[in-house]
Parts: C-alpha cells; structure tokens; sequence
C-alpha cells in the first residue's frame, strides 16, 4: 500500500472510532493537559502499528487493544491513584454531550470506577461501551468467560460501592 493511501485509510478509520482515545484517555490520565498528552501519545501508537493492523479483523477491536496498552503503560508510570473522574469522563461516556448538572448517580458511579484497577477500569469502559464479550475478550486478550465472571464481581462491586451495602455483621463492603 503506498504511504499516501495508507494515510487516508488510515484518517478514514480513525475518523470513524476516534472516541476510543478519548475514552481510554480519560479512564487513565489525570486533568485536560495529561489527558491531552496521552491522547497524542495513544494516536502515535496507533500510527505507528497501523502497518500490522490486520484488515480482516474489526479496526475498533485492535484500536481498543494498542490504546488500552498505552493507557495501562501510562498509569504504570504514574504510580499513583487518580485523581476523581470529573465532567469530561461522564460526557465522554455518556456519549460526548454535555451535561450542564451531572447526574448524582452518574457522578458516584465514576467514583466507583476510579477506585477500580487499571485492567478492570479497562473492562467497565468496553462494558460501558456496549461492546460484545467476544470483542472484550479479544482487545483485553482474555476469555470470553473470563470477562463475563469478572463483569458479574465488578458490577457486584460496584452496586455495593454505589450503595454502601453492609454484610449481617455490619461490615461495610463499599470501602473494599
């Protein structure tokens, strides 16, 4: 493929599913500046394994996997917690529209999410995006039954967070 095709096979597809970087980035990068860097540094990533990108396989899955990796790289570096998902993850993930009075819900919901480990925060954000198991499996690089036994404790998880549900004995299971 001659370089000036492959760079507009390349802007057509990227066109198409650019919200994954922003999505990925969002999970994994504190404040704008460092979401905007590593948003450049997922879409260098991606140029740069475009030439063994397999077209007979989906474009979002193999974008999911190398953006998914340099967000994980990315979080491993900053050996540090996150800071609290604010407005722009729960647009993002709403969808990209604004949202002028963020949902309460929604808001505990990303708390919940922030606390969760960089490869489950992974998994809730192809969950969250709609995506079959059999495409979170492959960009994860996981089992299909992998993915759905750690969806059912992650959501379990969650809902537990989210209402800070207590065991019989009066333990709280929403600070795990």
């Amino acid at each position: 493929m001659a370089e000036a095709e492959r760079r507009r096979a390349f802007e057509a597809l990227l066109q198409t599913h650019r919200k994954i970087v922003f999505k990925v980035a969002a999970i994994y990068a504190h404040g704008e500046e460092d979401r905007r860097d590593l948003a450049q540094e997922i879409l260098l990533q991606v140029w740069r394994s475009f030439g063994a990108y397999d077209t007979s396989r989906s474009f979002s899955t193999w974008m999911y996997r190398v953006a998914l990796n340099v967000g994980l790289s990315h979080a491993r570096r900053q050996r540090e917690r996150l800071q609290p998902l604010d407005a722009t993850l729960i647009d993002t993930l709403g969808g990209g529209t604004p949202i002028d009075e963020p949902d309460e819900r929604l808001a505990q919901l990303a708390h919940a999410i922030e606390t969760l480990e960089p490869l489950d925060r992974a998994l809730i954000l192809l969950y969250l995006d709609e995506q079959p198991y059999a495409e979170i499996a492959a960009v994860l690089g996981i089992g299909e039954s992998n993915v759905g036994t750690r969806l059912a404790r992650l959501k379990q998880r969650l809902r537990r967070d989210m209402t800070g549900a207590t065991s019989p004995n009066g333990e709280n299971h929403g600070t795990r």
